[in-house]
């Protein structure tokens, strides 16, 4: 666990998380609009 501690010491443990959580909402986003576009087209 000493690991992770030092990771969220660091920025770029934040930045590492955010680009996680940034890419998720992101492929959320587009399967929503893919999902949207699959019901108008049926």
């Amino acid at each position: 666990m000493g690991v992770f501690g030092e990771l969220f010491n660091d920025f770029t443990g934040w930045l590492t998380i955010g680009i996680i959580i940034f890419m998720l909402v992101m492929m959320a986003y587009l399967f929503t609009m893919f999902i949207n576009k699959s019901a108008k087209d049926d």
